[in-house]
């Protein structure tokens, strides 16, 4: 569908999403080789807003596939509809009696029955999850797997036949093969180690923490109303908190839902009283929030006391 790397980056860019070299090589080369993508980095950078642009941008259907712990292959395969089985049953009795009564031994009895089982073991029946609406839709789609490390290893290992030849075993239907490979997007927040046999069968992005001039451009784009010096100040202040040993950093999403808010609240600029009060959109813990506030109204050196752009503590970069 996309000629080269440029046409990726503009199409997710059509998206609202902000991509780099790295996220639209590996998105570029997995559409053509076929392969997974398997995502890590901290939770909230945008791995699955990648999925949701992806799918938007290539006109995909996208399907999802939340972990969790204790998640088995029922809950993301599929499942037989006993109940409506059960309501057939009762209706067909009189036709199963009449089909039994001619029956001279039990044995006969239950061949009979047997010859019948695709009466009430057939589609009509099966209640398809997110891994077999993959595999059997008419038409290409996403695959949303989504924080992969949640789930338990031996569902992982589950995983990777689905990944090897995107087909499925019902032992009442057969192999079911897919009609259109789907593109496979897994995301991690690395709460554990992944196998090193899915990781092999994926191709590898890490998504980090973006850069001041990143997150800034994420802030215009998706905050377009909210002034360019408040959304400066407002990038330094997250950039600095990030360099600080709190238990959970802010997240990009959550850069966005506060900019969001300080458009809400109608601010000029972000003095010491807004960021007070609008903190806890931003950090989560009791703890990390009395530390942000010492380190940032006590600091002399706390971006409400730098000019725009004056040297904000940066961290890293995003991926490129």
């Amino acid at each position: 569908m996309f000629k080269d790397i440029g046409q990726v980056s503009q199409a997710l860019s059509e998206q609202q999403y902000i991509s780099t070299d790295e996220i639209s090589t590996v998105m570029f080369l997995a559409e053509k080789l076929e392969k997974p993508v398997l995502a890590e980095g901290p939770a909230g950078v945008g791995k699955t807003e990648l999925a949701k642009a992806w799918a938007k941008a290539t006109g995909c259907r996208l399907i999802r596939l939340q972990c969790y712990e204790g998640l088995d292959e029922s809950k993301a395969l599929y499942e037989w509809e006993y109940a409506k089985q059960m309501l057939y049953t009762q209706l067909l009795r009189d036709k199963l009696s009449e089909l039994l009564a001619q029956a001279v031994t039990l044995t006969e009895a239950a061949d009979r029955l047997g010859q019948e089982e695709n009466a009430f073991f057939s589609e009509r029946f099966l209640l398809p999850r997110p891994l077999l609406q993959a595999i059997t839709s008419p038409e290409p789609v996403v695959l949303l797997i989504d924080e992969i490390d949640r789930a338990d290893a031996e569902f992982e290992a589950f995983l990777l036949e689905i990944l090897s030849d995107f087909q499925v075993s019902v032992p009442e239907l057969g192999t079911i093969v897919a009609r259109h490979r789907p593109t496979v997007v897994l995301t991690s927040n690395n709460t554990r180690d992944l196998s090193e046999a899915l990781k092999r069968r994926c191709l590898y992005l890490f998504i980090d923490y973006p850069d001041h001039e990143s997150e800034m451009r994420i802030v215009r784009m998706r905050v377009p109303e909210l002034s360019a010096k408040l959304a400066q100040q407002a990038v330094e202040v997250v950039q600095s908190l990030r360099q600080m040993d709190l238990k959970k950093s802010p997240s990009v999403s959550e850069t966005i839902d506060w900019a969001k808010a300080l458009v809400m609240m109608n601010a000029d600029s972000l003095d010491r009283h807004t960021l007070e009060t609008t903190l806890t959109v931003l950090l989560k813990h009791e703890s990390d929030v009395q530390k942000a506030r010492r380190t940032l109204m006590e600091g002399r050196d706390h971006p409400l006391n730098r000019r725009p752009g004056s040297g904000a503590a940066r961290r890293g970069s995003w991926p490129n």
